[in-house]
């Protein structure tokens, strides 16, 4: 579905502000700071995961403004309380006639991980989905071999769904089975409850 097409509220990428994290519009500008949150690209070298080594950054990001302007992500970087990029995610799969959306192609630098910052961006991010888009469901996709993910996820308080057997590829071109996951919104204010209270155990 072209943008055009969509919805206003689910066209515009959406600037969310929280103490630990704030997200804002991913943009072409952003790659010298998104290459420096990726270190020596230990994270791009996890087989499982699709986060870009240093030297793909620009690719990565036109390949993600691409299908923003064909109506398939709204792409945010994360900045830190400081300002400073540690890092990036997205809503995808945009389904505003359910509606429902994707969370995921998360990833942050290093020294932010286990911190306050995803929490809260989760939080923002599931806050919009459900209480500005009116989503029936979050869903969230990993590998079966991405154990932390899968863990962060039950943390979080999302469902897990099913695996997907050989639903697509990982970067490397091997058979990846995705394990879904899903928030839906009768479940939406506990999991908001239990978030909150995370970031309020981090203060």
């Amino acid at each position: 579905m072209s943008a055009s097409l969509l919805p206003a509220a689910w066209r515009e990428v959406p600037t969310l502000r929280g103490r630990h994290a704030t997200l804002e519009p991913l943009r072409a500008e952003h790659a010298e700071s998104l290459r420096a949150a990726l270190g020596d690209g230990a994270l791009s070298r996890l087989w499982y995961t699709n986060v870009p080594a240093p030297g793909q950054v620009e690719g990565y990001i036109a390949a993600a403004l691409a299908a923003q302007a064909d109506g398939k992500v709204l792409a945010f970087v994360v900045r830190d309380a400081a300002g400073e990029i540690v890092g990036s995610t997205r809503y995808y799969r945009l389904e505003a006639s359910v509606p429902t959306l994707c969370i995921g192609y998360t990833w942050y630098a290093p020294q932010v991980q286990r911190s306050g910052i995803n929490s809260e961006a989760k939080l923002m991010l599931l806050r919009h989905a459900f209480e500005t888009l009116g989503c029936l469901s979050v869903v969230f996709e990993t590998s079966w071999f991405n154990h932390a993910s899968r863990t962060a996820l039950a943390r979080l308080g999302a469902k897990q769904d099913g695996v997907l057997r050989q639903h697509k590829r990982h970067a490397d071109g091997s058979p990846r089975d995705t394990v879904v996951f899903s928030i839906i919104d009768a479940e939406w204010a506990a999991v908001k409850r239990h978030l909150q209270f995370r970031l309020e155990a981090n203060s």
